[in-house]
């Protein structure tokens, strides 16, 4: 544990970086996966090296050997805040609080502290009875962007992987292989269709996602399937395209009927059919551009002949 520490979170280190693969790694596939009691040691580490260092100064406050307790901009007390902003107790101190975090709370905290760090631009040696470094000139950005990098290092190997993504939400990962569909720009110009499927994206990965919510950002792909289904019938065999369908119809996903199949594990086949949806819209909606491209270049091919 303390070498990991040393590693990822040494109060030295500017920027963080992947840790290299060593053979042990390499050969059983990857770094291996962390449990909750080291995701909650590790995230200490991580927050008391942005806390040593100034990133949290400007919205909790500093303390000075002259001045006492200097507020920052959420006011005098940080437990009070932090109980109204949350609605939760025994979550300040971090220090202290930590280690009695469910999965949940440590989860609220990182999104919590994501709203309120932002890095220090400058740094002044006060010596008087050794107070230490005044920190000034704050950039939420900057610092929002590095806290994301950190702490995204650690997310991605507890349980099934997780992101902070650039709202400050957790997200939970993409299968290995399918990460690009997730950011993948979609090759339309239809807003309907852009908004459904992000909308349906973030229902599905967001933490703490229900299986309801899952089945409802499926449902959601399948209706952008449907909106396209005439011109898929223009890209895809007849057969192929009735198969879409009838994988979220028979299995009780888009129309409640009494013919369908509701006894299968949801988590594992909504996050199949997900993906699989998901690819095909990706895939479906290239064919569609490039089939509207084709007229045009046949044209185009045909002036060049004639000259």
């Amino acid at each position: 544990m303390a070498n990991i520490d040393a590693i990822l979170y040494a109060p030295d280190m500017a920027t963080p970086k992947e840790p290299r693969l060593y053979y042990s790694a390499r050969k059983g596939g990857g770094i291996a996966a962390i449990d909750f009691d080291t995701l909650k040691a590790m995230f200490l580490s991580a927050y008391k090296h942005f806390q040593s260092n100034g990133y949290f100064d400007e919205a909790f406050g500093s303390s000075c050997v002259d001045a006492g307790e200097i507020e920052g901009t959420i006011g005098s007390s940080v437990e009070s805040y932090v109980l109204f902003t949350m609605m939760k107790q025994n979550i300040w101190p971090i220090t202290e609080k930590a280690s009695s975090y469910s999965e949940g709370d440590l989860f609220d905290v990182i999104e919590f502290l994501f709203d309120h760090v932002s890095k220090p631009q400058q740094k002044d040696w006060h010596d008087w009875n050794d107070c230490g470094y005044h920190y000034s000139d704050f950039n939420t950005v900057l610092g929002q962007e590095e806290y994301r990098q950190r702490f995204n290092l650690l997310l991605k190997r507890y349980g099934p992987g997780y992101e902070l993504n650039e709202r400050g939400e957790l997200m939970e990962l993409a299968p290995d292989g399918l990460k690009h569909l997730l950011t993948a720009q979609l090759p339309t110009s239809d807003e309907k269709v852009r908004e459904k499927v992000a909308n349906a994206i973030e229902r599905f990965r967001r933490y703490g996602s229900s299986m309801d919510e899952r089945q409802t950002a499926v449902r959601d792909l399948a209706d952008v399937l449907e909106w396209l289904r005439p011109q898929i019938k223009e890209t895809l065999l007849r057969t192929d395209e009735q198969d879409l369908f009838k994988l979220a119809n028979n299995f009780g996903i888009r129309h409640l009927r009494q013919d369908q199949k509701l006894d299968y594990d949801r988590a594992v086949w909504l996050s199949w059919i997900f993906y699989h949806y998901l690819a095909t819209i990706n895939a479906c909606l290239h064919l569609i551009e490039r089939q509207k491209r084709e007229p045009a270049r046949l044209k185009q091919a045909a002036n060049t002949d004639a000259r």
